[in-house]
């Protein structure tokens, strides 16, 4: 029993030491102990088992090392936020296995009913105030209960003006998941007033990805939606619908276009002017997520109306920043200048300025059944994961920390910086779609673990010294997204107690008088008064279909993906069919396309488009929607 007491007295006394360093510096380095715990995970049960008495360090013990904290290339991506290692993120796991067992192995019908409705009640009472205080301005402001658009006073307030357009962009993101939450008659309302009220003829310069993801996507979606034949929905028919929102999905994706000319690569600009072009000023840089994330949207557009011309230059970017990775590791930078092709940032990782690049790779394969995107997609991973993973071999057994990946130099895989980014919390998300649900599932633990610490996920994390590095946490989805998708695989009820832990966290620390604010400090709680669109479109969406089992999306015979901004689009035959080649059928080149990576890609360059970009441009409404 002696021993007994010496443990008790040093976590005693660990504790009141943590307590100091609370009061001391704000935060401490860990609310944890250091005991070492092992995962065990398969399918149907996780476990969390005490081991041993003591733990031997190993080299590949991630929060072992101390690293050059270098700060990383700026980037042009409005996802990306401000800069910057040692306690094992188990240490916020350890219960008893009784304990665990009894907390985590069960979770009631009548729970999951309460939390559905808590899921549906948050969506509303942010939706509803949108519309009652901002609708048709771009977002609301629930602290202030009003409406925000662009900052016309300042044109470089990127993390504003890459955004919002003057379209209604929160209404517009938000389509689908008035569908997915079974409210039929506001989505025929929603749609009409986007019919009605939204025009993409503004002098507005957005960010080219963010136009895309958040309002091309959303368009395309809903169309595809409210012309199923398959009714998966139900008959959600709308009288007197005449393909405008496909219209409306073509007509931006015009004004898009320009961002594609005048570069050497083929990368496009990172922003467009909405009636103007590229403007005068416009920079050469961009990062690899912004240029590369557009072939899903770009893709289904192209074939929902016959035009190769918008798969095309999307395809010809990702091929052009495939075709710049490093040769010793097989990994690409974060920024890459348009004209020259060379890497201003060198920074691999799975976070800002890259994540939706590599999930969009494996997405357009299942979606488009292109070989060449699973090829890549296949390479990129297997870099990613010899370059980027750090931590013991295997995810459950062995020494060492669990896996985590860092961010390295490209072109020789050492290590640049010692935190991480919350955007890369959809990693899991994407390796149970490649079916790695294992390492899936110890990675989402890292990220949980801090969301168990801090009730949200500041925006950068050090892993090094398990602080953050930014505090503020503007309620992203990607843990959600990932939870979701976790469940979906494993049907594991600990994912639900997680979806249930992040509702209650955003639902305390979040919610204000007009709707739920962006948390400018994850420790003290504090707020900033916006709420970014995806918040309707992804965050409250995944946490809904989290605790929906019986939601039309689960039930239909149909597969859905979900697009980088939450928006669902069905795994369909006529996606991997394209129009064009019947009137165009491979032949020998003439002058090849320099990056053309499509099944045809031995047509000659100037008779893949049907009209030049410039001509397409000018012809805005000439649309033939299938």
């Amino acid at each position: 029993m002696q021993w007994r007491s010496i443990v008790v007295g040093l976590l005693v006394l660990r504790v009141l030491l943590n307590c100091a360093v609370w009061l001391v510096f704000g935060l401490g380095p860990s609310w944890g102990f250091d005991f070492p715990i092992k995962f065990t995970f398969n399918l149907h049960k996780i476990e969390l088992l005490k081991d041993g008495d003591g733990a031997t360090v190993k080299t590949n013990a991630w929060s072992q090392h101390m690293y050059d904290n270098r700060n990383p290339q700026a980037n042009t991506c409005s996802k990306i936020s401000g800069n910057s290692p040692k306690k094992s993120y188990l240490s916020f796991f350890q219960e008893g296995r009784d304990e665990y067992e009894r907390k985590y192995s069960s979770f009631p019908d009548a729970l999951k009913v309460k939390m559905r409705g808590m899921a549906r009640d948050m969506f509303y009472f942010g939706y509803d105030n949108y519309m009652k205080f901002a609708f048709p301005e771009d977002e609301l402001n629930p602290i202030a209960c009003e409406g925000r658009g662009p900052d016309v006073l300042n044109p470089s307030n990127i993390n504003i003006n890459d955004v919002l357009g003057n379209y209604s962009l929160t209404l517009i993101d938000a389509l689908d998941t008035l569908l997915i939450l079974g409210n039929v008659t506001e989505f025929h309302r929603a749609v009409r007033l986007v019919i009605e009220t939204v025009s993409f003829d503004k002098d507005s310069t957005v960010q080219v990805f963010e136009a895309n993801i958040r309002i091309l996507g959303s368009l395309i979606s809903a169309h595809i939606l409210l012309t199923d034949p398959r009714n998966p929905f139900g008959d959600i028919a709308l009288k007197d619908y005449d393909n405008e929102l496909l219209h409306m999905a073509h007509d931006l994706a015009v004004r898009l276009l320009p961002a594609f000319e005048n570069t050497s690569t083929g990368i496009p600009y990172p922003r467009v002017n909405l009636k103007k072009g590229v403007p005068p000023d416009s920079i050469n840089e961009t990062c690899t997520a912004g240029a590369g994330s557009l072939l899903v949207e770009f893709g289904i557009l192209s074939r929902l109306i016959g035009d190769s011309t918008f798969e095309w230059v999307a395809r010809r970017a990702v091929k052009a920043l495939w075709n710049l990775r490093s040769n010793e590791t097989g990994l690409l930078g974060n920024v890459v200048n348009i004209q020259t092709g060379q890497w201003v940032g060198r920074q691999s990782g799975l976070g800002a300025g890259m994540d939706s690049f590599y999930e969009y790779l494996l997405k357009s394969y299942i979606l488009f059944g292109e070989k060449e995107d699973n090829r890549m997609f296949s390479a990129a991973y297997e870099s990613i994961q010899s370059h980027l993973r750090r931590g013991r071999e295997a995810c459950n057994e062995g020494e060492g920390d669990p896996p985590l990946y860092v961010n390295v130099n490209m072109f020789n895989g050492q290590i640049m910086n010692t935190w991480i980014d919350s955007l890369q919390a959809f990693f899991p998300g994407l390796q149970v779609l490649n079916g790695d649900v294992e390492n899936a599932i110890c990675l989402h633990a890292f990220y949980y673990a801090i969301w168990k610490r801090f009730g949200a996920l500041p925006e950068r994390y050090n892993w090094q010294l398990q602080a953050p590095d930014i505090l503020f946490y503007p309620l992203r989805p990607e843990l959600v997204e990932s939870t979701y998708l976790l469940y979906q695989a494993t049907k594991n009820p600990f994912y639900l107690h997680v979806g249930m832990d992040i509702l209650e966290s955003l639902e305390k620390n979040a919610k204000v008088r007009c709707g739920y604010a962006t948390l400018h400090h994850v420790v003290d709680k504090s707020k900033e008064d916006r709420m970014e669109s995806f918040f309707l479109s992804e965050t409250c969406k995944y946490l809904y279909l989290l605790f929906d089992e019986d939601n039309p999306l689960h039930k239909s015979e149909s597969k859905y993906i979900f697009t980088t901004e939450g928006h669902i689009v069905p795994v369909d035959q006529r996606f991997r069919e394209k129009s064009w080649e019947d009137q165009f059928p491979c032949e020998e080149p003439i002058n090849k396309p320099p990056a053309n990576i499509s099944n045809c890609e031995r047509i000659p360059e100037e008779r893949r488009y049907s009209l030049p970009l410039k001509s397409i441009y000018m012809r805005q409404n000439a649309v033939s929607p299938s």
